[in-house]
């Protein structure tokens, strides 16, 4: 039986020049990618082997968003010398300083790192609301071609990662109409103090992508 794809984290696309805030290192962000790009490989090949989907092709985008934010936010926590996963449901920020807070949980903590994944090319995610915050942005791609077998399709890989010290003043309010969810996202100043903090940036594009510019060109 074919073999799927397997992604590889490129250490040349990472930001040796970039401080990172609380004594992150640009290791913990590798492993933290090697981590999901296992994690994929594995379960996807057990799937294609009974015959089934890949499991990025079974998740909805937002799930598949919300999935790899709660897997990175672990592996952080897993890998960082001083940050852990906030321990209270839907807590604010996801990696907390270590002992900081009783039971490593808190509903709005004001030290650590806000994880977000998001298919967006540059990093401009929708949030639940604008806070000052350190915000971490993973930017993914993934191959949903399925007039292609599973086996030629490309496997999902991180494209941008940024960290940033951002405010409440850096972002817009999103409407959403009386039945939608209020929602907060970086405006064009906001987004270019995100993407001055990049982390990591591979400039492949898919061949069925069309971008007239590198998002982090503006920056």
């Amino acid at each position: 039986m074919p073999v799927i794809p397997k992604a590889i984290v490129d250490r040349s696309k990472f930001n040796s020049n970039l401080p990172l805030p609380h004594q992150l290192r640009l290791g913990d962000f590798e492993l933290a990618m090697a981590d999901v790009y296992d994690f994929f490989f594995d379960v996807n090949t057990n799937l294609v082997e009974k015959g089934l989907q890949r499991l990025d092709d079974m998740i909805r985008p937002a799930a598949l968003s919300g999935m790899l934010s709660d897997m990175i936010t672990d592996s952080l926590a897993q890998k960082s010398r001083t940050l852990t996963s906030n321990l209270h449901h839907n807590g604010h920020p996801d990696l907390i300083v270590r002992g900081r807070y009783s039971g490593d949980r808190v509903a709005a903590g004001e030290e650590g790192v806000e994880i977000k994944a998001t298919r967006k090319p540059g990093g401009a995610v929708d949030t639940h609301g604008a806070r000052n915050q350190t915000l971490c942005v993973w930017v993914y791609d993934v191959d949903n071609d399925r007039a292609k077998p599973s086996h030629e399709r490309s496997p999902l890989v991180f494209r941008e990662i940024y960290i940033a010290d951002v405010t409440v003043g850096d972002f817009r309010s999103n409407g959403r109409g009386e039945l939608g969810t209020r929602t907060a996202t970086l405006h064009a100043e906001g987004v270019k103090i995100l993407r001055e903090g990049w982390v990591y940036l591979d400039a492949r594009t898919k061949a069925s992508e069309t971008r007239t510019a590198q998002p982090w060109r503006q920056a």
